[in-house]
């Protein structure tokens, strides 16, 4: 059997710099690990962020990526829930420390856990991530894919489709409920797919008049511009946040039902100031919610599996890597770019 010894890896040398494609070691494992060829792994905006510097964990040089599919190679002496040939995604919240202050309160992996444990290890983020051809990861920081489908496709769901399914989750609408999805892009146009595998009334919201009959044909029932529009069109039971700034959100805040819930997973560096007369007189909730329990992981990648939900995703070769950073960047992607390895 032929021994690899080196692959190639996706390297940001400083901020800003251009993605290089570089030859690197191929990781060793602990007693603990999975190593996973990963064929395809999709572009998060916190890709971008860590990229640019605008967000730092750890010093430059990077191998970003954590949303990594591929099938596991080898395991380490310790492994049983794994197994080489299995098809798996490889997610951020990989490992709490098990030591510090939150991690003895005994708490379930979420990306709460990712936020407040003293020492956590993120793929992609305190370590090198999917954008290489291997990456070593403790089996916790591993998914089973469910059988067929291509790679490419489960890529964006390990974080951005578990994102929003989680949010609706979180959310726990009644059925037949109301949702507004305010954002068509990355998030939101897999958030119209799971709110309406979830037969719930989807209300796209977005100023993009090239998204409306696009949102129309993901599944949304109505599309309005504003909150005004939101709330003329009979307003919402959840207004879902997917977007990467808070402007659009907090107009649509105004389309909320009394005793509505605002689910907050989309992030941005401005400003979220909520009315609080309006939150208050109509028992309004305010909940943030990121990736949630690993049981909402599994239901989001069995939707996929049921084709209930499909990503719109542009995928590059790795040699393209950098076009496909730059693209994402621009805006110009829709919605999901994914390398493949």
């Amino acid at each position: 059997m032929t021994i690899i010894t080196t692959m190639r890896a996706a390297v940001v040398e400083r901020a800003d710099a251009t993605w290089e494609l570089r030859d690197r070691a191929v990781p060793e494992l602990g007693p603990d690990d999975v190593l996973v060829r990963i064929h395809a792994c999709g572009m998060c905006g916190t890709d971008l962020w860590l990229a640019r510097g605008a967000l730092t964990f750890r010093e430059f040089p990077l191998v970003l990526g954590h949303e990594g599919a591929g099938e596991v190679v080898a395991v380490g002496a310790g492994v049983t829930r794994r197994k080489v040939g299995d098809r798996v995604g490889v997610f951020m919240m990989q490992k709490a420390d098990g030591v510090c202050a939150f991690c003895r309160e005994e708490h379930t992996d979420s990306f709460v856990t990712a936020a407040n444990c003293a020492n956590p290890t993120l793929t992609g983020v305190t370590v090198d991530g999917a954008f290489a051809e291997y990456v070593a990861v403790d089996v916790g920081g591993t998914v089973l894919l469910p059988d067929g489908g291509p790679y490419e496709e489960a890529a964006p769901v390990l974080c951005s489709g578990y994102t929003v399914w989680a949010a609706i989750r979180r959310a726990a609408p009644k059925p037949g409920a109301r949702i507004g999805v305010v954002g068509i892009g990355a998030l939101g146009h897999l958030a119209i797919q799971y709110a309406r595998a979830a037969g719930l009334h989807v209300v796209a919201v977005t100023r993009s008049a090239d998204k409306h009959d696009l949102a129309r044909e993901l599944g949304a029932d109505e599309v309005v511009t504003d909150g005004a529009g939101l709330q003329a069109a009979g307003g919402v039971d959840v207004l879902l946040h997917t977007s990467s700034a808070h402007e659009l959100v907090l107009d649509a805040v105004q389309g909320v039902r009394p005793w509505g819930k605002i689910i907050v997973c989309g992030i941005g560096f401005d400003e979220m100031t909520l009315p609080a007369l309006g939150l208050t007189s109509n028992s309004l909730q305010v909940i943030g919610s990121a990736h949630n329990g690993v049981e909402y992981f599994v239901e989001a990648l069995d939707l996929l599996a049921r084709g209930e939900v499909r990503p719109m995703i542009e995928v590059f070769p790795q040699e393209r890597i950098a076009e496909a950073y730059d693209k994402v960047v621009s805006g110009a992607i829709r919605f999901k770019a994914v390398v493949t390895f």
